[in-house]
C-alpha cells in the first residue's frame, strides 16, 4: 500500500502540471523478478486506473522500460565512471569489510567502507588479481558537503564522513540499484522523482553520481527529489510489504473501489482541503501541489479507509454499481447455484444495498437470502432474535402480511407494525423476529424493501418453516 500510495503522489503531480510520468520497470533481480510478477503490476496499475505516457504497453523514445533489458546499457556507464576515475575496483572480502566495520563501531568511528581500495597501486592490483579475488566496483565519493532542497523535506545536509564510497556493480558484473536508478533517471531526462522516506539516505550518493554523469556527457540535470513519509501499521511500525494489510490484492478481492483506495491513500500525507475527505482523482490532479505534502509519518487505518470506500460505493451511478458487484454474486463466491441467480431480484434490490456496503464483496452475505432455498441461519442471531413469545408474534405477522398489500414495502411495514402493537412492541422489536426468519441475520438490507422483493409465497413459507423451528 505505501508503494501505491507512492505511485498515487508521482501519477498526481505529474497530471498536475502537464508533465511526463515515466513508468519503469526495475526488475534486476532475477530471483525474485518474474514474467508473472511483471504482468501482475501491469495488472494492478491498470486496476488502478494508472495511465503513463512512456513505459511498458506505451513505449516511448527512451525505450526499453525493463531493466533487465538495459543491461548493456549499465555495463557500459560503469566502464566510463571507471575511466573516467570517478569509480574504482574494490577487492576487499566481506569478513574484512566486516572486520574493519567493527573496529570502526568499537572506536566511535563512522563504519561506512573506509576507503582502503581507493587508492591501490598497480603491484597491490596484481596481488589481488594473483589471490582470485573479484572486485566489485565503488563510486568515488567526492570529500565535500552535499546539500540539497527536497521537495517535501526543505535543505537537507550530508557531510562526507556519513556519505561513503559505495558499491555500483556487484563481484558478477550484476549492476546495482545505486547506479542503475540514476543512469536510467539520466538517459530518460527524469526531472522530478518523488519516493519513499527509506532511500533517502542513498540521495546524496546519486546526486554526486549525478554530477560524474554530466561531467561525462550521460546526464542533462539532476532530478529534484521528494521523500514522503513512511506508511505506519499497527504498533507504530512502518507498512512492511510482508504486512497482511499491505498487499494490494488483498483489498481488491474484498471489493475496494480503486477509486475508493486512492481516496483514502491520498490523506496519508496529503489533504485536499481541512474540511473534505470524499474527493475524485480529477480533484486531486486539480489541486496536487508536493509542497502540501506532510513529512511525518502517516498511519494506515483500516476502519476509515473502508468507510471512505463506502462513501464511493454509494456515489456510484446504481447501473455501474450493479456490474462490479458482478464478481462476488459468481462461484467461488455465491454460496448458490448459478441457476439460482435471478437477475430481476437483483436489480430490484441493488439500490437498496448500495447504500449499505463498505466494500463490494459484503453483497455476498447481504443478498444470498434471495437466491438459496432457504436461509442460512445464524444461530447465535436466531437465539438473540427468538425470544419468549416470538412464535405468536410470527403467527400475528404472518397473518398482517398475508393479508397486505404488496405493491410497495410501505404496506409491509405496517404489516409488521400492527402485529407489533397487538403483542405490546415497537416496529424495531417486532421486526426482528421476521428479519431472522425470513433471511437468516439479525442485521441486513433495509427488511421490507427485502421482503417486497422476496416476494409473499416466498415469505410466509419461511416465516412457516421458523414457527416449526420453533415448535421443535
Amino acid at each position: 500500500m505505501g508503494l501505491v500510495r507512492t505511485a498515487l503522489f508521482n501519477w498526481a503531480f505529474a497530471k498536475h502540471h502537464q508533465g511526463t510520468l515515466v513508468f519503469r520497470i526495475e526488475d534486476t533481480d532475477a530471483a525474485r523478478d518474474s514474467e508473472e510478477s511483471y504482468t501482475q503490476l501491469l495488472d494492478s496499475m491498470r486496476w488502478l486506473g494508472f495511465d503513463w505516457d512512456e513505459g511498458p504497453e506505451v513505449g516511448g523514445p527512451h525505450a526499453p522500460y525493463r531493466q533487465s533489458q538495459r543491461m548493456d546499457l549499465y555495463k557500459d556507464v560503469a566502464a566510463k565512471l571507471l575511466d573516467g576515475g570517478h569509480a574504482y575496483h574494490c577487492y576487499c572480502s566481506q569478513e574484512e569489510l566486516d572486520s574493519r566495520r567493527e573496529a570502526a563501531r568499537a572506536a566511535g568511528k563512522p563504519s561506512g567502507y573506509d576507503g582502503h581500495c581507493r587508492d591501490l597501486t598497480d603491484a597491490q592490483v596484481e596481488e589481488y588479481k594473483a589471490q582470485g579475488r573479484a572486485p566489485i566496483v565503488r563510486f568515488r565519493m567526492p570529500d565535500e558537503t552535499i546539500t540539497f532542497t527536497d521537495l517535501v523535506r526543505g535543505e537537507l545536509t550530508f557531510t562526507p564522513e556519513n556519505v561513503p564510497d559505495y558499491g555500483i556493480v556487484r563481484a558478477n558484473g550484476a549492476p546495482l540499484y545505486t547506479l542503475v536508478n540514476p543512469v536510467d533517471d539520466a538517459l530518460m531526462e527524469i526531472t522530478h522523482v518523488l519516493r519513499g522516506e527509506d532511500l533517502l539516505s542513498s540521495t546524496p550518493r546519486q546526486i554526486a553520481l549525478y554530477k560524474a554523469l554530466t561531467e561525462l556527457g550521460i546526464a542533462k540535470r539532476t532530478p529534484a527529489f521528494g521523500h514522503l513519509p513512511y506508511v505506519m501499521g499497527e504498533g507504530n511500525k512502518k507498512l512492511s510489504k510482508r504486512d497482511p494489510q499491505s498487499s494490494l490484492n488483498l483489498y481488491r478481492e474484498r471489493g475496494f473501489l480503486p477509486e475508493g483506495l486512492l481516496n483514502y491513500l491520498s490523506l496519508l500525507g496529503w489533504s485536499l482541503s481541512a474540511d473534505q475527505d470524499i474527493f475524485t482523482m480529477d480533484e486531486m490532479v486539480a489541486a496536487f501541489d508536493i509542497a502540501d505534502v506532510n513529512p511525518n509519518p502517516a498511519r494506515f487505518d483500516l476502519k476509515k479507509c473502508e468507510s471512505i470506500n463506502g462513501d464511493h460505493i454509494r456515489l456510484l451511478d446504481v447501473k455501474d454499481f450493479t456490474e462490479r458487484c458482478r464478481p462476488w454474486l459468481q462461484a467461488p463466491f455465491a454460496p448458490w447455484a448459478p441457476e439460482a441467480f435471478d437477475e430481476v431480484k437483483w436489480q430490484a434490490i441493488a439500490p437498496h444495498a448500495q447504500t449499505r456496503l463498505k466494500v463490494l464483496s459484503e453483497i455476498t452475505d447481504n443478498v444470498d437470502f434471495l437466491f438459496l432455498a432457504e436461509p442460512v441461519f445464524d444461530e447465535a442471531s436466531w437465539t438473540k432474535a427468538m425470544k419468549e413469545g416470538s412464535d405468536a408474534l410470527l403467527r400475528t405477522a404472518r397473518e398482517k402480511l398475508d393479508a397486505a398489500d404488496w405493491a410497495s414495502p410501505e404496506s409491509l411495514k405496517e404489516a409488521v407494525l400492527a402485529a407489533g402493537e397487538a403483542h405490546g412492541l415497537k416496529l424495531g422489536k417486532a421486526q426482528a423476529p421476521v428479519r431472522v426468519a425470513v433471511t437468516g441475520r439479525t442485521v441486513g438490507l433495509p427488511l421490507f424493501e427485502s421482503l417486497e422483493v422476496l416476494g409473499k409465497d416466498t415469505t410466509l413459507a419461511r416465516i412457516d418453516a421458523a414457527l416449526a423451528k420453533l415448535a421443535a
